[in-house]
């Protein structure tokens, strides 16, 4: 089950909004096949594994191991309990269930109507975790959130008319290692307006998310870094719906932020954001208590004045040295946990 995670995180931004999946065949203590979902579309883990064995006939004396429920629905692809059955593949051994309605249990009814043993629970914490995008998106009907943030040692998070770089390249480098993994990104105008940021992955190779910017009454430039042709950006405002190009216009509620904003990612399937601020926006996703975990990076030199960085009512999860950067990632504890 070890391996399945791992081959599963070989998927990691390719193949949202569908779950992370790795799957092995082992036949008498032996692997013989592995694969994982490479893309979205393409076949699931279980397809590429049992693909992978070069003697088929050894399948109906194997064990398939998959770190997810294996689908009971035909969607792009047809349903894998199928394939396991056709294979006649005898034991499933399964990490965690899906919690799509489509699936949900019924994977794992189809393989035990078809006699074959099915064994779940095995690493299902680190199954869950590992697809925790996927399975807060279906249970919880919203993204996942992250919240990012740089802050000086004394507890700013910048100035309020000019950009200050207070994290060093490595942390950087990292954060767009971070944005590669997820779906869309979020920042305030007031963000927009001073950093004037790219929101790109320009420093680790991967696809850029999607860009999304609060601008109530429509008054940012278009001539900002954020509005470039490098990844698609919506506009979350109050005045109008529209399309343009790769810009679109997005009507929701300011006064009910953030569940009006996350209501629109949830109906484009879209299952985690990471929120990079400003210091305003991060501060709603916090007092509404709709987030899942932040990441802040703290640096060893203080900027004596500015705008507060916000302060979060419970201690680091884990925290690790970059150089003269501290990350400390912050589990969000008052979420009911699985």
């Amino acid at each position: 089950m070890e391996r399945c995670l791992q081959l599963a995180l070989l998927g990691a931004g390719h193949i949202a909004p569908n779950p992370m999946v790795g799957a092995v065949v082992v036949h008498q203590n032996r692997i013989i096949g592995e694969g994982f979902h490479q893309a979205f579309g393409g076949p699931h883990a279980e397809v590429n594994a049992i693909a992978a064995v070069r003697q088929q006939s050894l399948l109906s004396g194997s064990t398939l191991y998959v770190n997810l429920e294996p689908c009971a629905h035909h969607g792009k692809t047809p349903p894998c309990s199928d394939l396991i059955i056709k294979s006649k593949i005898p034991h499933v051994v399964i990490g965690c269930r899906d919690p799509f309605d489509a699936v949900n249990g019924k994977g794992i009814e189809k393989l035990q109507a078809a006699h074959v043993k099915v064994t779940t629970g095995i690493l299902e914490k680190e199954s869950l975790h590992l697809n925790r995008r996927f399975i807060t998106f279906h249970e919880k009907k919203r993204p996942y959130i992250i919240l990012k943030w740089a802050q000086s040692k004394d507890g700013f998070i910048g100035h309020p008319d000019k950009r200050i770089q207070i994290s060093n390249e490595y942390a950087n480098r990292l954060v767009h290692h971070w944005r590669s993994a997820e779906q869309a990104i979020m920042i305030g105008s007031g963000t927009a307006l001073v950093d004037d940021p790219q929101l790109t992955v320009r420093l680790w190779p991967g696809n850029n998310p999607l860009r999304l910017v609060l601008d109530r009454y429509l008054r940012l430039p278009g001539t900002l870094s954020i509005f470039n042709k490098a990844a698609p950006v919506v506009i979350f405002n109050e005045i109008k719906d529209a399309e343009d190009d790769h810009v679109t216009c997005a009507k929701i509620s300011f006064d009910d932020l953030p569940a009006s904003a996350m209501q629109y990612l949830y109906e484009r399937k879209i299952l985690s954001v990471i929120i990079e601020g400003g210091a305003q926006l991060l501060h709603t996703f916090i007092n509404s208590n709709c987030w899942d975990e932040a990441r802040v990076i703290t640096s060893g030199h203080r900027l004596m004045n500015g705008i507060a960085a916000p302060v979060l009512s419970m201690p680091p999860s884990e925290s690790e040295k970059i150089e003269n950067n501290l990350l400390s990632i912050f589990k969000n504890s008052l979420i009911k946990n699985r």
